[in-house]
């Protein structure tokens, strides 16, 4: 299962997120579960980097499946806060799924 915890600051504004497992939906390379977390998580972060330029903090473990992503300063700037909802939106797509929900779990994390 893949765990997803996202950080968000009091005024439930997503300041990052940590990633860890594997979906187990398949064998890997045929994992439809994991490709699609991982392309809204992983696209997500390029897409800030590009586009926002927010300044962020990253480590990661593709063994583990750990993503370990955090803002600097405790507030998205306005681009990396869309971007974030957009990934969030998608991950709740997936965990209140009836097909996907037992290989994805979110939760939420105030910081």
């Amino acid at each position: 299962m893949i765990h997803v915890t996202i950080y968000q600051n009091k005024n439930k504004e997503c300041v990052g997120f940590l990633t860890d497992g594997h979906a187990g939906f398949d064998e890997e390379g045929k994992d439809v579960v994991c490709a699609a977390a991982s392309v809204l998580i992983i696209n997500t972060m390029n897409a800030i980097e590009l586009y926002a330029h927010d300044t962020c903090s990253l480590v990661t473990n593709e063994e583990t499946g750990m993503i370990a992503y955090h803002l600097a300063g405790g507030h998205p700037s306005q681009d990396a806060d869309l971007l974030l909802r957009t990934m969030i939106l998608g991950l709740e797509e997936m965990a209140d799924d009836e097909n996907y929900a037992e290989y994805i779990d979110l939760r939420f994390e105030e910081v």
